[in-house]
């Protein structure tokens, strides 16, 4: 069961790259989906969900509008199956987080705010004190353990990419491609975030992603990552040159992000390999009819909200219209109804 909800929503229906031609070049973090499904199911209890990808050139500069769907999605099915859920994210998506919240029907204030990038009154932004930063973290972590947080799960957010030394600690089969990697990626690209055309996003997206690297540390922990690009937390679970060969572009060296996780859910959109966490959590647990609040009607009115309230744009047209990497909603919502036809037909 769990193998076709991987195949339903590995489509490469935005032209990622990272799910296409899988009968030559083989599948990517293959079968992945199940293992996250299983932990999440049988072993959570409580769990702290990232989310938010800032797109600075949007019309306006807004969060995607993959991404908080999903999340809220998950977190709200794991909240009914009474098991703890929170969202955190920075300060520029977080409006379009507790928009998709209040739409969804779930607790906008369960949704946590890292303290950076922030705006000053004159529209620049504030970069903070990194000493602040550290002791927010080191509070949140003092919260997580008396909250029984067992999981971390990062969907859609970018992460920074590889430096020589995360490409030496990737366990690979051959020989590390130091060259190759020195050739594409110069010094001032390596640990910078960037989005899918290799444009730098530190000022816009912060230093977030070093929660998720403290979670990956924490043995106590599991950690899922959920991403369609490459450049989304999670993805160093995946050898660099894997993903430098499968993106298209000169600039696909410098996109694959460096921080790993435990589980790697790789889908077509990222919302997608969210809504089959949550799908499979609950046929797991024998709760299907927790899906029923999510019908494809429901979704298109989250989907509306969060673009005219969050606001949102489309993170490949950067426009504020109702569809998710470049797609209409009627090719957006088709693998949650295969799945969900799945599902309820076994």
């Amino acid at each position: 069961m769990l193998w076709e909800l991987e195949r339903i929503i590995r489509q490469d229906a935005a032209g990622r790259g990272l799910t296409a031609g899988e009968a030559e070049r083989g599948a990517l973090a293959a079968g992945e989906l199940g293992s996250a499904v299983t932990e999440l199911a049988t072993r959570a209890t409580g769990v702290v969900l990232f989310t938010g990808f800032f797109i600075p050139h949007g019309t306006p500069p807004a969060a995607e509008t993959d991404g908080p769907p999903g999340t809220v999605l998950l977190a709200e099915v794991l909240t009914r199956l009474e098991v703890s859920a929170w969202v955190v994210t920075d300060p520029l998506c977080a409006p379009a987080v507790r928009a998709t919240a209040r739409a969804a029907g779930w607790d906008p204030g369960r949704v946590r705010e890292y303290p950076w990038p922030t705006r000053t009154a004159e529209g620049e932004f504030d970069p903070g004190s990194p000493a602040a930063r550290d002791e927010w973290r080191r509070q949140f972590w003092e919260w997580a353990r008396a909250e029984r947080v067992s999981h971390c799960v990062a969907i859609e957010r970018v992460g920074p990419a590889h430096d020589e030394q995360s490409l030496a600690s990737q366990p690979r089969t051959g020989p590390v491609p130091l060259e190759e990697f020195r050739r594409r990626v110069r010094p001032a690209e390596q640990g910078v975030c960037h989005n899918m055309r290799g444009v730098p996003l530190d000022r816009h997206t912060g230093d977030l992603h070093r929660l998720f690297e403290e979670a990956v540390a924490d043995t106590r922990l599991a950690t899922v990552g959920v991403g369609d690009g490459g450049n989304e937390l999670g993805m160093g679970r995946v050898p660099w040159e894997e993903l430098a060969t499968r993106l298209a572009g000169e600039q696909s060296g410098r996109v694959p992000c460096r921080v790993g996780c435990d589980h790697l859910v790789i889908a077509g959109v990222s919302n997608w390999g969210a809504q089959a966490l949550a799908a499979g959590v609950a046929w797991q647990r024998g709760r299907l009819d927790l899906l029923e609040k999510h019908s494809p009607a429901a979704q298109l009115r989250v989907l509306d909200e969060l673009v005219r309230h969050g606001p949102a744009v489309d993170g490949v047209t950067g426009q504020a219209t109702q569809t998710v990497d470049g797609l209409d909603f009627a090719r957006y919502i088709a693998p949650w109804e295969a799945m969900i036809h799945l599902l309820r037909s076994k």
